[in-house]
């Protein structure tokens, strides 16, 4: 079985460790996978992007393993596998060369947590409340 180039692999031989150590950084997006159609004309862009910038967004990330795989008859997809063991799914279909990149580098700068809403968020205080925290063991059972 012949052996990706290095460049696609990225470096896999750096430890990533959540400490790290000082002055280091890893994304937190371990893994990038582009998987393509060769015949359907939605994947056009994708595969243009394959050939014209992928090598070298890969040489620009070197922590990110790149994998490119084949998926006949579907539309083509982008896959990017986190540290928290999430993943998150873009689909590539009929998008342009130059529409790939940005949708790729979406995956590449998203730290792979679930998208939480800012309008609703719950109240937290840093301060207690005056009649303190309610517990199941201090009712009484009386009913007023």
């Amino acid at each position: 079985m012949p052996q990706l180039p290095k460049i696609l692999r990225g470096s896999l031989t750096t430890k990533i460790s959540p400490g790290g150590t000082p002055g280091s950084f890893h994304l937190p997006c371990r893994k990038v996978v582009i998987e393509y159609c060769e015949t359907n004309p939605s994947s056009k862009g994708t595969r243009d992007f394959l050939l014209s910038q992928c090598k070298d967004l890969a040489k620009r990330t070197p922590s990110t393993e790149f994998v490119v795989k084949q998926r006949p008859g579907k539309h083509p997809i982008v896959r990017g596998f986190y540290l928290n063991n999430r993943t998150k799914e873009i689909s590539l279909q009929n998008l342009a060369a130059t529409g790939v990149l940005p949708k790729v580098q979406l995956l590449l700068d998203s730290s792979g947590n679930k998208i939480t809403s800012l309008k609703r968020r719950p109240v937290e205080s840093v301060t207690e409340s005056a009649r303190g925290i309610w517990s199941a063991l201090h009712d009484t059972g009386k009913d007023i």
